[in-house]
């Protein structure tokens, strides 16, 4: 029901408002302003009307009174609220309530109040408008709310048992995994326990077993010489007595080859006359026999001369110098198994100085009680040391997988942009040993490989066949290339033996590159047209550096890309020869002071083992003395010795390729791989 209610103005304000009631309560108000009544003729009212404005809570200044401006139908004893027809109280039908609302009085329960105006109920009037709503419509909206209700509260209900459901699956999930947590703490406990007492027995067999290597090879002894102490070696008794043993062999073998050659030199006296000599005129035959005659004693001379030795027969002659030849053949395969014998010996006593060493270093290291780094990595037993570094086995208790563990030895000096440096590099291709982790301890975690490196293969086999050198050779300069097509480019600077390892323990297998303690960063701020400085001179191992990096003046000398290239030639020959090239039994001090790197203008190879002209001359062309002279990494990536698919050309002897691209002289000849 709307009611439709007519006012005049409260004060200055003219009201016509519309109201809508629902339920019995006013709901809302439409104000509609009109046009105000001016009245000129209004003037000072009676003592008696004034009264009665007052107690109407109007005063007089306010102009007539509001009950002017309304005409009420229903008398004026009635009220517009009381005279209401009842409405049916319905939750849906409910109407937004405007921004200006109708308020109750607190002085009048039969009044209304609009704004800031109070409206009594006598000056209302109203009348009756009917709505679209029926009761049937009121009461399917209520039906339908009330269902959509029901359906919600169902809902929320399931969500709740959902919800319930869920907790008690958590709580039940996390009571599985403490329970998984403590099974794999206690698994990994005993793992420790198990791998821990494995590697205290490996080190209790290798002690023992150096032992008794002592004994049989020999050992270290500390000498004092002067106010100084320095360690000399001692031979063990075994080597002692293999060493003796092989010296009298080798001097009988030196005594029967003394006596081969002076028993060939007679019979080369008793060698008969050729079919020539027998067919002389017989003029000159008489002089000689006077001279037999006279030499012989024929004629009567009181010294007697020794008679010539008695020539043999053609027959006999050749079966002697068959019989002198199996002889020299015999004594040459004795002197190789004498030979063979003494290079057995002496691998076995390097790999014996070797693994004394690496005893030594691990009883001395501060991590030599199997620690746990990062609670994570435990380690095993020392695998070898360097100038900066200790590198351990260790065992990854989160993946479960070995690896190598380099605990970097720093100067408390350094900046710890240098130390990211030391590690920034660890490289990402396949040939070089992957970067696992670094935590504070600057430590990093590489991937272990079961093989040895190429120095313990060397000192086992002295040397391997050309096809295995040369595919070791190609990974390395393919390792090379990536490391100076990145940018910054890298420059390893400490390309060793030592410092490549073998995945398989074999010559044929792949290879990894590690060690990049002494690399250098190649950027723009360092490196320019001529090289870079270089700055750790004196670092490195000096049998693979080239002769730039010993030269002494007022500047650091400059270095390049080309410092790995020669370190590539040298590691090539030591391979095929199965010695270094230049300065192979001096020290390092030795090198240094007489300066053999920087006297070392030419390579020689020697007679055997025999290797190809193009090996030799790709090792030319690493050890070329001049580094404007020599190839870097690029030329060398692309050198004709390294290139697949080769094959000699039917018309002339150069080598015809199966890409373009190939730099350095071609060979005359080439090997089928």
């Amino acid at each position: 029901f709307v009611y439709k209610v007519r006012g005049s103005t409260c004060g200055d304000v003219e009201v016509n408002a519309l109201v809508t009631f629902s339920n019995g309560l006013p709901v809302r108000l439409f104000p509609t302003p009109e046009k105000k009544h001016s009245d000129s003729g209004r003037g000072r009212k009676r003592k008696a009307e004034s009264q009665s404005e007052c107690s109407q809570g109007k005063s007089a200044a306010r102009g007539p009174k509001i009950s002017d401006y309304f005409d009420f139908q229903g008398g004026n004893g009635s009220s517009p609220v009381r005279g209401l027809p009842p409405v049916i109280r319905s939750p849906q039908n409910s109407h937004s309530t405007p921004s200006s609302t109708m308020r109750q009085s607190n002085s009048s329960p039969t009044s209304l109040s609009f704004g800031d105006h109070l409206i009594h109920s006598k000056q209302l009037s109203f009348k009756c408008v009917q709505t679209d709503l029926t009761v049937l419509k009121l009461a399917a909206l209520e039906s339908n709310k009330n269902l959509d209700l029901e359906k919600k509260e169902g809902r929320i209900d399931d969500l709740l048992r959902a919800n319930c459901d869920l907790r008690r699956q958590i709580d039940e999930q996390q009571k599985l995994l403490e329970k998984y947590k403590e099974r794999l703490n206690k698994c990994i406990t005993m793992s420790k326990k198990l791998l821990i007492e494995k590697s205290t027995q490996e080190k209790q067999a290798c002690r023992e077993k150096s032992m008794q290597d002592r004994l049989r090879l020999g050992h270290f002894t500390t000498v004092r010489h002067g106010a100084s102490f320095t360690e000399q070696w001692t031979d063990g008794f075994l080597c002692s007595f293999s060493l003796s043993l092989v010296t009298s062999h080798l001097a009988k073998w030196i005594r029967k080859k003394l006596d081969i050659e002076r028993q060939r030199k007679l019979l080369a006296k008793r060698k008969p006359p050729s079919t020539n000599s027998s067919q002389a005129p017989t003029t000159n035959s008489e002089p000689k026999q006077r001279k037999a005659k006279a030499v012989n004693g024929a004629e009567n001379d009181p010294f007697l001369k020794p008679s010539l030795p008695q020539l043999l027969t053609l027959a006999e002659y050749h079966e002697q110098e068959e019989i002198f030849k199996l002889r020299l053949g015999h004594l040459k395969k004795e002197e190789a198994e004498i030979q063979a014998e003494l290079e057995r010996l002496e691998r076995v006593r390097n790999l014996h100085i070797r693994e004394l060493k690496r005893i030594n270093n691990e009883d001395s290291s501060q991590f030599k009680d199997h620690p746990t780094l990062n609670e994570r990595y435990l380690l095993l037993h020392l695998l070898g040391r360097g100038g900066f570094s200790e590198v351990y086995k260790a065992f990854d208790l989160f993946e479960q997988r070995y690896a190598a563990v380099k605990i970097h030895q720093l100067n408390k000096n350094w900046r710890e942009e240098k130390k990211e440096n030391y590690h920034k590099y660890a490289p990402l291709l396949d040939l070089c040993i992957q970067l696992q982790e670094v935590f504070s301890l600057f430590c990093t975690v590489l991937e272990y490989c079961e093989g040895n490196d190429l120095d313990f293969y060397l000192k086992q086999h002295k040397l391997m066949s050309e096809k295995e050198a040369r595919s070791i050779v190609m990974q390395i300069v393919n390792a090379l290339r990536y490391l100076n097509e990145i940018k910054p480019p890298i420059i390893h600077y400490d390309l060793k033996p030592g410092n490549i390892l073998l995945v398989d323990g074999t010559a044929c297998g792949e290879i990894k590159i590690t060690d990049f303690g002494l690399s250098k960063i190649m950027d723009d701020d360092n490196y320019g047209v001529d090289g870079m400085d270089l700055t750790s001179q004196g670092a490195g191992t000096y049998w693979y550096l080239p002769p730039e990096c010993f030269v002494v003046g007022k500047e650091p000398p400059k270095i390049s890309n080309k410092v790995d290239v020669w370190s590539v030639g040298v590691i090539f020959f030591q391979c095929l020869y199965g010695r270094k090239p230049f300065g192979h039994n001096q020290s390092q001090q030795d090198i240094l002071q007489e300066n053999t790197i920087l006297k070392a203008t030419e390579v020689q190879f020697p007679v055997k083992p025999v290797a190809s002209n193009e090996a030799k001359g790709f090792i030319r062309r690493c050890l070329a003395y001049r580094k404007e002279d020599r190839f870097d990494v690029h030329q060398l990536g692309s050198d004709s010795y390294l290139l697949p698919h080769m094959r000699r050309s039917s018309s002339s002897g150069n080598l015809q390729m199966g890409g373009s691209g190939c730099s350095g002289p071609a060979s005359s000849s080439i090997i089928s791989y």
